[in-house]
């Protein structure tokens, strides 16, 4: 094993820990952490420009896949998840996520750092700005509207690299969902998007050049093992500092930091 890919590695379990620290002290999926930090390690390392970001997109979306589905699990066990809206929702985001995929395949770094940017503003000023006692609908919308909303976050959220949380709690609660429920059930949602656009980003990648060593498509094996080893580490540790320190506080200092990265990455795709 070279020096090169030994120091990869390292760096790679380094933002593995930082990830899950910070996922649990501010609760935040965590694609939110993980898309920048792999981005900044990618270039540090001189992965291709050309695919840096899809690979740090397609490996944040490879360790959803697990977290998703034992947070599911855990939210089911305590009877907080709306099953009704999962089977009513979870076939729209699944479609939405394989068409954000192959969108994301088909685009450049360019516009894949403007959809990041972007729908991380969107993230930050839900987290800094909102009342969870905000309603702008009676009800979740269904029909039509429904299966493009539901779309809509499955897409965004498979360009992103995120489980979709973010979003779906947002349009939950402002559609007057309680906020444990609406948490519960957005779960669901990463478990519906992260699996098929997983497996998107791993068949348009296939065969690209310029991709990290050991990489099957747009997802880095060694990224995968250590992201999904590392941030399970260093969660707990967050959340237990977190329930020591002022949580609206944290919430909107967190917002601004992901604001600034937000505003960071669509200064990168300016000058890309």
């Amino acid at each position: 094993m070279s020096a090169e890919l030994i120091w990869f590695v390292l760096a790679l379990c380094g933002a593995g820990l930082f990830a899950g620290f910070v996922g649990g002290l501010f609760g935040v999926g965590g694609g939110a952490v993980v898309v920048p930090a792999l981005y900044l390690l990618f270039t540090a390392f001189g992965v291709d420009e050309s695919v840096r970001m899809h690979v740090a997109v397609g490996t944040s979306l490879s360790t959803i896949v697990s977290t998703s589905w034992r947070s599911l699990a855990a939210h089911a066990k305590a009877g907080a998840v709306d099953v009704d809206v999962l089977k009513a929702w979870g076939p729209w985001i699944t479609f939405g996520a394989l068409i954000g995929a192959a969108l994301a395949g088909a685009a450049n770094t360019q516009a894949l750092l403007y959809v990041f940017g972007g729908g991380l503003l969107l993230v930050a000023a839900q987290m800094g700005l909102s009342n969870p006692g905000w309603r702008l609908f009676a009800a979740l919308p269904t029909g039509a509207p429904r299966a493009l909303a539901a779309s809509g976050i499955g897409a965004v959220s498979a360009m992103m690299g995120i489980g979709g949380g973010a979003f779906g709690v947002a349009m939950m609660t402002l559609c007057g969902r309680p906020m444990h429920q609406a948490v519960a059930t957005a779960s669901g949602f990463g478990a519906a998007i992260a699996a098929p656009a997983a497996f998107g980003y791993i068949l348009a990648g296939w065969g690209r050049a310029g991709l990290p060593p050991w990489s099957l498509g747009f997802v880095s094996v060694p990224g995968f093992v250590a992201l999904a080893l590392l941030t399970a580490l260093t969660a707990p540790i967050g959340a237990r500092l977190a329930h020591r320190l002022p949580h609206a506080v944290l919430r909107r200092v967190f917002a601004v930091f992901l604001a600034v990265v937000a505003l960071n990455m669509l200064r990168t795709a300016m000058f890309a």
